[in-house]
């Protein structure tokens, strides 16, 4: 009996600290947090000063590049204390000074300030043929650019100053640097975050085989000018400017993509007067083979945007690489929140006032792979992001795959109108039933005026706003498919695709298609976009991991020109996207042959008339990744509250089984 009431005291002891357990888990406030947007308690700001230097570093080619190193500093000097190292190979002027004399440069940014007074140096460099690097640039993403990050990653690891940990940062150009280096397998590389980094280069330069005449013409200037006419900052020992005088005279023969790419219009083009193909040579895809092989010891972690230039990119390099990974996208365009354009665009769609640090995710993996901090980030699925028109506390998701396991495309068919929400060319609609008539089409003569705007996706690419204006005046000089208003959301999440039966009385022609959401009110918003040139519509096998998108090779033997009036199949995707369409609102597909303010459609006189075709034998569609079910990540918390509730569930019903026995021989013996 004595035993019994033991071993009950006990039970009943171990039932109150799990009661308090569970009290205190839900009132004490967390000393640490490492969670997505969120970091604290791990890593402490330590430091608040720091110190540039700025110097020459010869590659192994003799090359000299400008290097700033940014040192945390205590009473105005560096610390003597190792440290790891992050580091950014730009093309945009490591540093440059101003009109009052001051030097300007990356460490003015408050994010990267941040990371630094957590106790790590932070450098950049100037590309070879830039800023106040030395050499000429032959084009870019060449070799010898992926071999200076090799040689300078190495160089930062020998420095007294340096523990021996390095890490990259930067996005755009600054992201794909990160990416070529890596390809090169520098030892001491351990983990880079590549921000809205390119793939393919011939897929963002001809995009389905259409010439993005603007961003080329207009960034190509834009970084011939940096290069020639605005000096960046010269180096310590240059104090008489006699250096960078010297460098900026090499850099008068450099070679810009727009030199050759708007001559380059196969994926197989050479250089005129070489037997380089740039678009096979020196795109960022064919590193991805290096990192695989030489560099699958860097830890990278990608950081996309919905409404960026390469959301598709960003998901094929995470898709290719056996690298430690991790994924994450935002519904930022390139220049990410900082544009007004991007609230009068997105907002509307998102909900709610959209806030997020993503300064923690970069620290968190900082922390991880250079400081050997164990905060839990590689605990949690590879892959993070954002779903437009999802309330607020479930519009984070995550995943271990892509395309998302509870992906079911579906299939939206060209059906014929009207559905009274526009006043375009045709306004058909778009349902789910296959059409049945054997003969059905709409013609549409050509209107090269369409545009999707000035400032889109394309336009901040190259650091112009972002902002779509509502895109009914567009659709109304077009051809439409809406559905009615839906029943219930459905959510979007992945890569549209779009399947197109045509003919023209033209041999080749440009075919626009915009996925667009309708609201009550009949105003049309954008959420992506797809493009195909009809003569480059055979598709091929991809060399790599394409995630089972259409892929156009777009050889220039592959081209094949259209048959007047012969019904043609177009298969092409859009770039993704993650979009709850709402209750009531319609979803919207949208078909022009020119976008004049972003691409080069040549125009012809008269124009031609295409025919898009919708009947049972020539049935044209959007397939929809609709996503059955949102699956919701458990939190750590809310894990561990549950194990302490079965845990109490567990010992209550030991308590309960010994009590009744107890009960049982109390009874035998009366």
């Amino acid at each position: 009996m004595k035993k019994n009431i033991k071993l009950l005291a006990f039970l009943t002891g171990m039932c109150l600290m799990m009661f308090a357990s569970i009290f205190m888990l839900g009132n004490k406030p967390e000393e640490k947090i490492s969670k997505l947007g969120k970091y604290k308690g791990y890593s402490s700001p330590i430091y608040n000063e720091w110190i540039r230097t700025s110097q020459y570093v010869a590659v192994r080619d003799g090359t000299k590049l400008a290097v700033d190193i940014y040192r945390p500093a205590k009473d105005g000097k560096p610390i003597n204390e190792p440290l790891p190292l992050i580091w950014t190979h730009t093309r945009y002027h490591r540093a440059y000074v101003d009109k009052d004399g001051k030097i300007k440069s990356m460490i003015d940014s408050p994010w990267l300030q941040k990371i630094l007074k957590h106790g790590y140096v932070v450098a950049s460099v100037d590309l070879r043929g830039t800023g106040a690097s030395y050499g000429t640039r032959r084009g870019s993403f060449t070799p010898e650019e992926a071999l200076d990050g090799y040689d300078i990653t190495e160089w930062f690891a020998k420095q007294p100053w340096c523990d021996g940990n390095i890490g990259m940062y930067g996005g755009s150009y600054l992201g794909i640097t990160q990416l070529l280096t890596a390809g090169t397998g520098p030892p001491h590389l351990k983990a880079i975050i590549p921000s809205v980094a390119m793939f393919d280069v011939y897929s963002f330069t001809y995009p389905g085989g259409i010439y993005q005449d603007d961003f080329i013409k207009e960034w190509s200037g834009l970084v011939k000018k940096l290069d020639q006419e605005i000096p960046a900052a010269h180096v310590d020992e240059d104090s008489k400017f006699i250096l960078i005088k010297e460098a900026l005279l090499q850099h008068k023969n450099n070679i810009y993509a727009n030199d050759y790419a708007s001559i380059n219009q196969y994926r197989d083009s050479l250089i005129e007067g070489t037997k380089i193909q740039p678009c096979l040579e020196w795109s960022p895809h064919t590193y991805y083979k290096g990192i695989n092989e030489k560099g699958s010891h860097t830890a990278i972690y990608y950081v996309s945007g919905w409404y960026d230039i390469w959301p598709r990119d960003s998901l094929t390099w995470f898709n290719n690489l056996k690298n430690p990974q991790k994924i994450i996208i935002t519904p930022w365009p390139h220049s990410g929140r900082s544009t007004q354009g991007w609230v009068k665009t997105v907002s509307p769609l998102i909900g709610f006032d959209f806030n997020f640090d993503i300064t923690a995710e970069y620290l968190r993996w900082y922390d991880y792979w250079l400081k050997g901090i164990d905060n839990g980030i590689m605990d949690e699925p590879p892959i993070s992001y954002f779903t437009i028109g999802a309330p607020e506390d479930k519009a984070w998701r995550t995943a271990t795959q892509w395309p998302l396991s509870q992906e079911r495309p579906t299939v939206f068919y060209f059906h014929k109108g009207p559905s009274g929400s526009v006043s375009s060319i045709n306004d058909g609609l778009l349902k789910t039933k296959l059409p049945t008539s054997s003969s059905r089409n709409d013609d549409y003569t050509v209107d090269y005026s369409t545009s999707s705007g000035e400032s889109t996706r394309w336009h901040n690419g190259r650091g112009r706003e972002f902002e779509y204006p509502i895109m009914t005046s567009n659709d109304e000089k077009a051809l439409t498919y809406t559905s009615l208003p839906l029943e219930e959301d459905i959510e979007i999440t992945g890569h549209p695709v779009v399947n197109l039966w045509v003919s023209s009385t033209a041999e080749d022609g440009d075919f626009f298609v915009y996925l667009e959401e309708v609201d009550k009110s009949g105003s049309s918003r954008y959420i992506t976009e797809g493009m195909l040139r009809a003569s480059h519509r055979k598709l091929s096998h991809p060399p790599y991991n394409y995630i089972g998108l259409p892929y156009h090779r777009s050889f220039k033997e592959d081209i094949l020109p259209l048959n007047p009036g012969e019904p043609t199949n177009l298969v092409f995707d859009l770039h993704p996207t993650s979009n709850i369409f709402n209750k009531g609102h319609r979803i919207r597909v949208t078909i022009t042959c020119a976008d004049q303010k972003s691409f080069y459609t040549p125009e012809l006189s008269p124009p031609p008339t295409v025919t898009i075709y919708r009947s049972s034998q020539h049935a044209s569609f959007i397939s929809l990744p609709v996503i059955s079910q949102v699956e919701e990540e458990i939190g750590e918390s809310q894990f561990i509250l549950i194990i302490l509730v079965l845990l109490t569930i567990i010992l209550a019903v030991i308590f309960l089984f010994y009590f009744l026995k107890s009960r049982q021989k109390n009874n035998l013996k009366v």
